[in-house]
């Protein structure tokens, strides 16, 4: 309602008295080495504050998974807008006046900056699964080809942004738009040598994530604390839209090889796979994102020889990170416009042999997971193709019309042993007036969690919904219940939150705490990724139908029919909503959000030149929610957060594709792509070339 009514206060909104104002100086280099910074002697400094890597009383470092990334470049820049200073000033005009009064001079590296994926030389991590042998294999037909995959930005629609309170204990106090308090929270304590208690992190009402909002927001607050410390006052850090789209991370592009084999009926015969993304200039989240690429990469299809070789790579890049999908719907795109390829040189429709290959109950994956329960793979098909409206031809003669599918998987929850290490925390407590209130560090950022979580805390206790309330999302008053990722928020919390409401119904008053404990029949070896990689899969299949017009190359999508077997629709309306703005993102990364980059920055860094689909560009979206619960989640909910952004991009290729006869192996399938497709296709007609 608060949202509704425009009562909602997000991070900019918010009104502090005696604030300052503060600015991060990045780097205009790709690489090389800071020679000197120099601040003009003539502009007057007293009224500034600014703070270099020199200030920072703890580990120079942002804390995640490797400390490769400084929080203040000190000597050497991996990518352009890189931080290397911060200042602070109590008013916007001050500010801007210093920032035009400080100068960075550069010691250019005596190698040149690594810019490609064919350059790049130094390797973030590698990942290798196998079954079977795929070298011993025999088929009759084998198909190669060679995927590519672009950058691509969140854009959420309120920037990064923190405002950080210096406290009388040398602690610090920062509220932001985030994800991931806790993660925010560690961040802090190591940069600025803090204890637990001594910083504190609130989440402020989020205008979306989408991945971006997961770890980034770490490097804002460390540097809106460090500002705030020094001027011993409040400072407000907050991005306008030109700093975020510049500076920030985006979806990991890379390249996908697959060498597919068959016999001559379809049978499946082995997979071989090559994955390369581009981690950026520094590793941020690109572990995991690579682990879940290369987990999702044979797509939803049972196969006796695999083998998946994955690495990520480091370039002097701005750093790539969590994205909606996780590196899922990289590796899709490629598994779904292979079996495209396959039943093409067969002569068979892909539909056969999507159902000739598909996973089912009791079969095993690439991981040697075997499927024991909520598996929905035809049931997602068939639903998807009853509702799929009739083709019709197009009534102008340079448009052409074509319909593409796709069958998809996606798996819930942290990726093999991560939630058994994590142990996610929750409580429920009842309160003296005979409300209760539920304490989980779990954010609300679009996707509904504040209402699920009550419903399902009210139903477990009998109550009605307006009897419980959520905590905010402050780390001195909730424990850790892990971040808001990887589409386990509603099957992982919330099965929590379930249990210590039931737990602690019939109470007057007092709190249940419940924290994970991973059920002994999932088994994982983070060694030789063998084993259940995920504790179930949802499933989606989607039917894409597209216009292609043959003289601007121009491609529109018109409908996006998916049905989605999500376990169980907690919220129905909630769930489709996020489907369907999954949905419509997939098929601005499929279609026209292309980043060009430019000696390492970006060249479209600003809303008028990086497009997203609007409201005018949408097409009409269908979406059909399937219900096979899981058992392990509350009331057979599954994660379907990530699902949506999974298979709309490969069935709009193999729509392009049947509206044209051209196979554009890579997204964005812009329009100046779509036009040389066409215009070589054409030459190869004239020449006798296409199809030789």
């Amino acid at each position: 309602m608060a949202k509704v009514t425009g009562a909602a206060r997000y991070t900019d909104d918010l009104v502090i008295a005696g604030a300052w104002y503060g600015k991060t100086i990045r780097s205009t280099v790709a690489r090389g080495t800071i020679r000197e910074i120099t601040f003009d002697p003539g502009f007057d400094w007293s009224h500034v504050v600014v703070v270099t890597a020199a200030d920072i009383p703890g580990d120079n470092v942002v804390h995640l998974i490797r400390d490769d990334q400084p929080a203040l470049a000190a000597r050497a820049i991996r990518h352009q807008g890189e931080p290397i200073l911060l200042i602070a000033a109590p008013d916007r005009a001050t500010l801007q006046a210093a920032e035009r009064h400080v100068r960075v001079a550069y010691e250019p590296d005596p190698e040149p900056p690594v810019l490609t994926l064919d350059a790049a030389t130094e390797t973030y991590t590698t990942i290798e699964i196998a079954k079977g042998d795929v070298a011993s294999a025999k088929a009759d037909v084998v198909v190669e080809r060679t995927f590519r995959v672009g950058l691509q930005e969140q854009l959420y629609i309120e920037p990064q942004g923190a405002i950080a309170y210096p406290g009388k204990d040398g602690g610090v106090t920062v509220i932001g738009s985030l994800q991931c308090p806790y993660y925010v929270h560690r961040a802090l304590k190591r940069a600025l040598k803090l204890i637990d208690q001594q910083v504190v992190v609130i989440q402020a009402e989020t205008g979306g994530g989408f991945g971006g909002k997961e770890e980034y927001p770490s490097i804002v607050a460390i540097h809106a604390a460090l500002l705030a410390r020094k001027a011993g006052r409040p400072v407000r850090l907050i991005y306008d839209r030109h700093e975020d789209l510049a500076a920030t991370t985006k979806r990991h592009p890379g390249v996908i090889r697959h060498r597919t084999g068959v016999k001559r009926d379809g049978t499946l015969i082995f997979q071989d796979i090559t994955i390369v993304l581009d981690g950026g200039g520094y590793c941020t989240l690109t572990p995991v994102v690579l682990s879940r690429a290369a987990i999702h990469a044979t797509g939803p299809y049972a196969c006796p020889n695999v083998r998946i070789r994955a690495r990520a790579v480091a370039t002097n890049t701005p750093p790539n990170g969590a994205f909606r999908g996780f590196g899922a719907p990289q590796s899709l795109f490629a598994a779904e416009l292979m079996v495209e390829h396959v039943a093409e040189r067969l002569g068979v429709p892909s539909l056969d042999l999507r159902r000739q290959w598909m996973l089912r109950l009791g079969d095993t994956t690439a991981t040697g997971q075997k499927l024991t329960e909520s598996v929905s793979a035809d049931v997602v098909l068939d639903a998807a193709l009853k509702a799929a409206p009739a083709v019709r031809p197009s009534d102008r003669p340079t448009v052409r019309r074509g319909r593409g599918l796709s069958l998809v998987f996606h798996g819930s929850g942290f990726t093999g042993s991560g939630e058994k290490k994590l142990g996610g925390t929750v409580a429920v407590e009842a309160l003296p007036d005979g409300t209760f209130r539920i304490l989980t560090a779990s954010t609300e950022i679009g996707q509904g969690t504040k209402t699920i979580f009550c419903q399902l805390a009210a139903d477990a206790l009998g109550v009605p919904i307006d009897r419980v309330t959520l905590a905010p999302q402050d780390t001195s008053l909730v424990p850790d219940s892990g971040p808001t990722v990887a589409s386990r928020t509603a099957m992982i919390v919330g099965g929590l939150v379930q249990q210590a409401a039931a737990e602690l119904k019939g109470r007057r008053v007092g709190k249940v705490e419940k924290s994970y404990i991973q059920p002994d029949t999932i088994h994982w070896d983070d060694q030789t990724y063998r084993g259940d990689a995920y504790p179930v899969y949802a499933w989606a299949a989607t039917i894409a139908d597209v216009e292609v017009d043959t003289v601007t190359g121009e491609v529109r999508v018109t409908d996006l029919v998916t049905a989605v077997d999500c376990g169980k629709a907690l919220h129905p309306v909630m769930a489709e909503g996020q489907i369907e703005g999954g949905g419509l993102q997939a098929v601005g990364w499929a279609t026209i959000e292309e980043i060009k980059m430019q000696d390492g920055r970006y060249l479209n860094d600003r809303l008028a030149t990086y497009i997203i689909p609007t409201s005018l560009d949408a097409p009409r979206i269908r979406t059909i929610l399937i219900e096979n619960p899981y058992s392990g989640g509350p009331q057979g909910a599954k994660g379907i957060g990530e699902l949506p952004m999974d298979g709309p991009a490969p069935a709009i290729i193999a729509a392009i594709h049947d509206a044209t006869g051209v196979w554009i192996d890579e997204v964005p399938a812009t329009a100046e792509k779509v036009l040389t497709a066409l215009r070589n296709a054409d030459c190869g007609l004239r020449n006798g070339t296409v199809g030789s």
